[in-house]
């Protein structure tokens, strides 16, 4: 049987209440499992223990979420705690450059029962592989301010780019041939204005060469905006720049109904963190009301992930098992929580993926 380690970060606001109930399914579904475990392991982290050690990413946190198998994060953040400078505490932007996390991984799925904006959407499953660790995030929390004059400075690296677009075309091929894909990769840039995306679209354009098997093809930032509300039934990958991605992937969790619905992955060559797209909501933090489904859905990219780390079908079966869950909820629409129109609680809707699994 193979054992995985699960560094936990309960994050601020609602984040420990999402987090619960998801570790209950996990070990719900570990403790059935021939082939594998999940320990976990919490950690403090978050804009709450900055309050209290003046510190968001302890070291001993940082190493023990190094030394796992995988980390499970809740939200992190909150409004009214912010550093000197008066940026937000981010410790979630933080590990993604400690532990050179460059594939930020945010799927959007839209499925019957999906509360979608989109009128008739068809089946819509596409990835969203957002930059993590440079782009204009680069200089975050150390821009150049004076009375007059403002400067944040965007950086773009051949080596950290060449990494990016490899995994976005193995990740192309993985869903070709599972089915879920056509093999095409989109790279969403905009080379027409800003020799920075010039650079970027020219080591995609190379990547690509390495992959006849795939279609590749570019698209401006915001032409492709407009194209994820048409037609977002075309898409299969995209690969974007940080703050493009950080942008567009919101649009991409308004297309499956709301952040409740959002989960993500940031993933590096060694770790991998597994996180909902959504904020810390303190504003109904401790009522039990939060959404648990992107924490959920979060938890099975985690599956995923270490199913391929580990070669574990298993593991495979079990991942999809919890994303088809917690789909079925959303399709028979009974348990939904108020960001969806209903008025369960977190552990009813939790409950409600419990029962379909």
């Amino acid at each position: 049987m193979q054992s995985f380690s699960i560094t936990v970060f309960d994050g601020d606001g609602i984040g420990p209440e999402i987090m619960a109930p998801t570790l209950g399914l996990l070990r719900k579904l570990a403790g059935t499992a021939a082939t594998y475990d999940l320990n976990f392991d919490s950690h403090p982290m978050g804009a709450g223990h900055y309050a209290q050690t003046g510190q968001a990413l302890p070291r001993a946190s940082l190493d023990a979420a190094r030394a796992s198998d995988a980390i499970l994060l809740s939200a992190m953040g909150l409004p009214d705690i912010r550093y000197p400078d008066g940026t937000e505490i981010t410790p979630q932007i933080d590990i993604r450059i400690a532990l050179d996390l460059y594939a930020g991984v945010r799927p959007v799925r839209i499925v019957p029962g999906h509360p979608t904006p989109l009128h008739a959407p068809g089946p819509v499953d596409f990835v969203l592989i957002r930059e993590s660790t440079e782009g204009l995030f680069h200089t975050k929390g150390k821009g150049t301010v004076t009375k007059d004059h403002a400067t944040e400075t965007l950086q773009i690296t051949r080596d950290t780019s060449e990494k990016l677009f490899r995994f976005a075309f193995a990740l192309a091929a993985q869903r070709k041939a599972s089915g879920r894909g056509e093999g095409r990769v989109t790279c969403v840039d905009k080379a027409n204005v800003f020799r920075a995306f010039a650079f970027f679209r020219e080591i995609f354009d190379a990547e690509a060469a390495r992959h006849p098997d795939l279609i590749a093809d570019h698209a401006y930032v915001d032409a492709m905006a407009l194209w994820m509300v048409t037609r977002p039934q075309t898409f299969d990958v995209m690969v974007t720049e940080n703050m493009f991605g950080d942008i567009l992937s919101d649009l991409g969790a308004g297309l499956m109904g709301g952040l409740g619905l959002a989960p993500s992955a940031d993933i590096g060559d060694d770790n991998a963190v597994f996180q909902p797209c959504h904020g810390t909501a303190p504003d109904i933090a401790g009522r039990g009301i939060a959404n648990p489904l992107a924490m959920i859905l979060s938890a099975a990219m985690m599956l995923d992930w270490l199913a391929l780390r580990g070669q574990n079908a298993e593991l495979a079966t079990d991942g999809q098992r919890l994303r088809e869950a917690v789909e079925a909820v959303l399709t028979e629409g009974r348990v939904l929580t108020r960001d969806l129109g209903g008025n369960a609680s977190t552990e009813e809707a939790a409950a409600a993926v419990a029962a379909k699994l």
